[in-house]
């Protein structure tokens, strides 16, 4: 197994950064995931619009351009040769001699082997909700301090994942977004969220008899949905069956089903372009 460093291979053992990065002194960094299925990374531009963004938001350079950038990813899937996989791009603060000071940012690399999801929305998540606002969320950072801290607390609840709202108002999953649907909406947040490549890829599906709405929503809403369900990278369009012991919907999922297959169909055509 390789990992890209500064657009150099190394081998997963002799891949090392300094403990002087501030991704490791102060947790500064930002990252983007994508997949590869087939050996072809999927809406790989629409990542690199989301990562060049983070990087400018966060004040980091990017030393590759976009080609420079692709060109570096196919590099080390051609070297790891692993067709259906997850490509992790980390773009760090950079070795800092007072621990504190940005300099020139570290890129690295990572693929891993991905068990690619297409249609196990058969299968639900239960989600338990938890007052949370992500710092500078529309900025895809390396921060899963409080995801991550609070893994104890989803088993407790019997959950699967997390739910995060602002007193009230629903935000998003730590690693996904967060749809409901109601008698003739499709609705997500549209204010202090990551905005998710799949997300945006679902908005943009026409789905007879339903409107899409980006707008605030309240966890009683959520309760009383048809259907709810969460949107990713590796999960595509994927049921919630349960949200804080309360059921949603009569588990049918139907609305989410179409639209998990009119995503699969825009990946085949990204596959072919």
């Amino acid at each position: 197994m390789y990992i890209s460093i500064n657009n150099e291979l190394f081998l997963q053992e002799d891949a090392h950064i300094s403990v002087a990065d501030l991704s490791i002194q102060r947790g500064y960094g930002i990252f983007d995931f994508l997949k590869t299925i087939n050996n072809k990374p999927i809406f790989i531009q629409d990542y690199f619009n989301r990562f060049y963004n983070s990087a400018k938001e966060m004040h980091l350079e990017v030393e590759l351009n976009r080609a420079q950038l692709h060109e570096a990813i196919l590099k080390l899937i051609n070297k790891n040769n692993i067709p259906n996989s997850g490509i992790k791009i980390i773009l760090t603060g950079g070795f800092s001699d007072d621990g504190y000071t940005m300099v020139k940012p570290n890129l690295i690399i990572i693929q891993t082997p991905l068990n690619i999801i297409e249609n196990e929305t058969s299968k639900a998540l239960a989600l338990v909700s938890y007052n949370h606002q992500r710092q500078i969320p529309q900025v895809k950072t390396i921060d899963y301090l409080q995801a991550i801290r609070l893994q104890k607390f989803v088993k407790e609840n019997g959950a699967d994942d997390l739910l995060y709202h602002n007193n009230g108002k629903v935000r998003e999953c730590p690693r996904a977004n967060f749809f409901i649907i109601t008698d003739n909406e499709i609705i997500t947040a549209k204010d202090e969220i990551l905005r998710g490549i799949t997300r945006s890829k679902i908005l943009s599906l026409d789905i007879p008899n339903y409107t899409f709405m980006e707008r605030d929503f309240t966890l009683d809403e959520v309760y009383h949905a048809k259907e709810a369900f969460i949107s990713s990278s590796t999960k595509n369009a994927f049921p919630v069956h349960q949200v804080d012991g309360k059921l949603i919907g009569d588990g049918k999922n139907a609305v989410t089903k179409l639209i998990n297959d009119k995503i699969l169909e825009l990946i085949v055509l990204d596959q072919e372009s």
